[in-house]
């Protein structure tokens, strides 16, 4: 079994501190095996309840009597299916001395957001669960993660066959399951195609108008069906970042798929050299590579915009904390160069640095404020900001 170091981590510190934390994301992506570790290895007193299993809900038929007198770690799996349960967890979470705590275990839904923001405000802490990433698979492995994405079973599946069969099994669950257990009543086939089509769209500018088109509809039907998506986990919108310069700005977001193995498995890429020889390979890359440099920086997504203007300049990622600012482009090359554009961003944007992720091997500057930074080198020549 992989370890996940860095969100055990986080958990250890979030348990200390709050008196209920939340472990989200999408079915499959290990939030159960991280929550058994963390259990596992804090030794004490702990409560396990699974909302999948009929005799733990039934345990729950009183949840204020079986709850009450526990202590230690209470877990409660798939909390989404009791969310009646959150009012209570007030509740307790404001006893004195605080007899137990509580790690909650929920797919992604906006049901669930809201009803967990509004009961227990000012005492939960959400720590959104992602598929694997290098630090966790280790870097000589980033070309198999790469291709297979980071849902454990697809990453650690004997061959390139098995792991695509996975990955396939995991979007017709997601969309024949998951998505009606959120009242998501659209035809699982209309919104498989709405995937896949906007899997050509990844790394891309959003145009709903383009897509509403090729079904007949109206673009805010199909912006809803993006919403879905990306309250779910599955799709992250990149905002675009606006400043005062003269220049016209596009004002649309980017999309791009969250796991990459899910793109390659809408896209029928099968291995890696289906992938090399991909029209959306560079897409592909872009879109991977900004994942990591997130976790690696340790931001929030809601610190992360890209940037571009009509006359045709652009950024890839711009990570704004503070005042301070950093960009980043993504190049699926090994000998990446310094483009005019780069130069632009560096001045409109007031950027302290811009680096250049590539696949070659060294890291190296490319001028005074720029570098070439060699993506299986993140985590030696990428340091989290401050």
């Amino acid at each position: 079994m992989l370890r996940r170091e860095s969100d055990e981590a986080a958990l250890e510190l979030a348990l200390r501190r709050w008196p209920v934390v939340a472990i989200l994301g999408p079915r499959q992506v290990g939030k159960t095996t991280l929550a058994r570790t963390i259990t596992e290895r804090r030794g004490a007193t702990h409560t396990t309840f699974d909302l999948e299993d009929p005799r733990d809900m039934r345990r729950l038929d009183d949840a204020s009597t079986a709850l009450r007198e526990l202590s230690g770690l209470v877990v409660i799996d798939e909390v989404q299916r009791r969310p009646e349960l959150f009012p209570l967890l007030r509740v307790l979470a404001d006893r004195p001395r605080k007899p137990a705590r509580f790690l909650v275990l929920g797919s992604a839904s906006p049901h669930l957001l809201k009803q967990a923001s509004e009961s227990l405000a000012g005492r939960i802490l959400f720590h959104e669960l992602a598929g694997f990433g290098v630090e966790d698979v280790g870097k000589k492995h980033w070309r198999k993660l790469w291709l297979r994405g980071g849902f454990p079973r697809a990453f650690l599946a004997r061959n390139e066959i098995e792991s695509l069969e996975v990955r396939r099994a995991l979007i017709r669950t997601y969309l024949e399951r998951d998505l009606p257990e959120l009242g998501f009543k659209l035809a699982s086939s209309t919104i498989e195609r709405f995937w896949t089509m906007l899997a050509h769209y990844h790394a891309q500018i959003w145009n709903a108008s383009e897509l509403a088109r090729s079904f007949g509809l109206s673009h805010t039907t199909v912006l809803r069906w993006l919403e879905v998506l990306v309250d779910t986990f599955m799709v992250q919108l990149l905002r675009p970042w606006s400043t005062n310069v003269a220049k016209r700005q596009v004002k649309s977001p980017k999309v791009y798929f969250r796991d990459s193995g899910l793109l390659h498995a809408l896209l029928d890429v099968r291995t890696r050299d289906d992938l090399e020889k991909h029209p959306r390979l560079g897409a592909s890359f872009e879109g991977f590579a900004l994942q990591e440099v997130m976790r690696r920086l340790r931001v929030d997504r809601r610190e992360c915009y890209f940037w571009a203007t009509h006359q045709g300049a652009e950024l890839d990622l711009l990570v704004v904390r503070g005042s301070r600012r950093r960009g980043f482009e993504f190049k699926h090359t090994d000998a990446p160069a310094v483009t005019a554009s780069m130069r632009i961003a560096l001045q409109d944007l007031g950027l302290e640095r811009l680096d250049v992720i590539h696949i070659g091997k060294e890291t190296y500057p490319l001028t005074r404020q720029i570098r070439a930074v060699a993506f299986e080198r993140l985590d030696t020549d990428l340091a989290p900001i401050r």
